[in-house]
């Protein structure tokens, strides 16, 4: 058996926690030993769909047509689209409908937690939904402390200057209003935030913020792994202030890297991520720059250990394991070893 991963929209989403969740699940496929084929018609048992682009519709469609199964990946949830491009508040009620409509062709949705699982039973799915982390390369993002010097090279930090680091679309659903005003707050310290959007979708409040961002903030713009790896293994903290997620890849990656870590206080992170004992949590600015104080200044406990056993449950290898078992469950593969996958049939 083979299994086809769609790959229309990938220009579009390649930069984002979607494209990157599209290499995972190449790499787990791999690590499960279970054949992946680069084009439907080549004995593909099974369609993964990433996006819910118009070709994507069509793609799943065609699959179906085909008698493939379709295991389609519920990424984006409403509560997630509000507060991140132009205009996404007011759609967000008919992207719901969208979304919905795009899952419901699925024969499985796989998304990565038991929250974003429990919101899109709410929305009436009729297919099963599985709860799979996204997972994380523990192999390649993993502690290195020889990194730190080159990390500091790159982008120009002074002897003993500190710095905290944040990963994610410009966009004011990621924290990025109160990552600037926590680096207004701490003028000593250097903040540097990862990734990028385009301008054209970026509300005005938002451009306007970037443009008047403090001195000691520095916009790192899209990077490479490679990059991506040295400043988490270099950096002093990561303060991930997103409001809203399905999961988070840039947390596990930040775990398995071993940097001190604290996010927001959202229910996503419940019941895995927990207080004091593999992350510290804040729930207003204050409260970050309380936290990020303790860890830069040593008075909080290190956790990072903690943190890091974390990121190697959800190694590629380990939820390689769990996708065999969906794929069983489907009737895809003829036997799978066991693995401790969560089932939630959706009453229609």
């Amino acid at each position: 058996m083979r299994v086809f991963i769609y790959g229309g929209g990938l220009r579009l989403v390649g930069k984002s926690g979607v494209g990157q969740a599209i290499f995972h699940q190449r790499e787990m496929l791999r690590r499960a030993r279970i054949e992946t084929t680069h084009h439907w018609l080549q004995k593909a048992g099974a369609v993964h769909i990433n996006t819910v682009l118009p070709d994507s519709v069509l793609a799943a469609l065609a699959a179906k047509l085909l008698g493939r199964k379709v295991v389609y990946y519920g990424h984006s949830t409403m509560e997630d689209f509000r507060g991140s491009f132009r205009g996404s508040d007011k759609l967000a009620p008919l992207f719901r409908r969208w979304i919905t409509f795009c899952y419901g062709l699925g024969d499985v949705v796989l998304t990565p937690t038991d929250y974003s699982r429990r919101l899109l039973e709410g929305y009436g799915l009729k297919p099963p939904v599985y709860s799979i982390s996204n997972g994380v390369d523990t192999d390649f993002f993993a502690p290195d402390p020889s990194r730190r010097a080159s990390f500091r090279r790159r982008w120009g930090l002074q002897e003993g200057e500190r710095a905290v680091i944040s990963v994610g679309h410009t966009i004011a659903r990621k924290g990025l209003p109160e990552f600037l005003d926590l680096a207004a707050q701490m003028p000593d310290v250097r903040f540097l935030w990862f990734g990028w959007t385009d301008p054209c979708l970026i509300p005005a409040e938002v451009r306007e913020a970037m443009e008047q961002a403090p001195e000691n903030v520095t916009f790192a713009g899209f990077v490479d792994r490679e990059t991506l790896r040295e400043a988490y293994c270099g950096a002093d903290a990561f303060a991930f202030m997103s409001h809203e997620e399905t999961e988070g890849i840039v947390v596990l990656e930040a775990l398995a890297c071993g940097i001190p870590t604290v996010v927001r206080d959202i229910p996503v992170y419940a019941g895995w991520l927990r207080d004091g004992k593999n992350v510290y949590k804040a729930d207003n600015t204050a409260a970050f720059r309380q936290r990020v104080t303790g860890l830069l200044d040593g008075t909080l406990p290190d956790l990072t250990e903690a943190g890091r056993r974390v990121a190697e449950e959800r190694s590629m290898a380990a939820m390689g394991e769990q996708l065999r078992e969906v794929y069983r469950r489907m009737e895809i593969l003829p036997e799978a070893q066991p693995a401790a996958v969560r089932q939630h049939h959706v009453r229609a």
